[in-house]
């Protein structure tokens, strides 16, 4: 499995090793040992898919506060997204700064998103499907978001008109959003 920096730290790129032939491909999309020789394990305990029928679809910008917060583990199944990570550790030297990466069935590449930073995405395609593995369950009291559009943030999504649930257009921006991580802190 290759790993690849960006500029968020603890925000990585994996890369799995494909084993193609006339057949099709044979690929490790999880193992744990790996993942810690690569300083990144976690102890994930539950699985989360999600379908989007139409392109354009954005999802986000996601996290849950501390001490219920996730690290997320992303990937593609079918389809492509626009994944969009970004810094909200209070005090970090990237405090409000974002990537975004094209995740997708053809490249196989996945993301760790860990505590500390809300993330989203944007459907490239028509019937994309995303599964994410968490490490900490799913808590209503705990879920909070950032508007996908904040100005302040400035991401540049690949869609000009998108498909948005009302919960996350009606989501505060960052300088508004409830926050608990501090950067150098356990959780983030």
């Amino acid at each position: 499995m290759k790993l690849i920096e960006t500029k968020l730290s603890g925000v990585v790129l994996l890369e799995p090793v494909v084993h193609g032939d006339h057949r099709g491909y044979f690929m490790e999309s999880y193992t744990r040992s790996k993942l810690e020789e690569i300083g990144h394990g976690y102890d994930f305990v539950q699985d989360n898919q999600s379908l989007s029928v139409q392109a354009g679809v954005v999802r986000g910008l996601h996290y849950q506060l501390a001490p219920k917060a996730q690290t997320k583990l992303v990937r593609v199944l079918t389809g492509a997204v626009y994944d969009v990570v970004v810094d909200i550790r209070k005090g970090s030297p990237t405090y409000g700064e974002w990537i975004g990466v094209v995740l997708s069935e053809d490249n196989k590449r996945q993301i760790v998103v860990p505590k500390g930073f809300a993330h989203g995405i944007c459907t490239l395609v028509q019937n994309t499907q995303l599964l994410y593995k968490v490490d900490e369950y799913y808590s209503p009291a705990h879920d909070r978001g950032i508007r996908w559009n904040d100005p302040a943030l400035g991401i540049d999504w690949p869609i000009a008109s998108p498909v948005i649930s009302a919960k996350d257009d009606a989501q505060p921006f960052l300088a508004d959003a409830e926050n608990n991580f501090v950067y150098g802190e356990g959780h983030s």
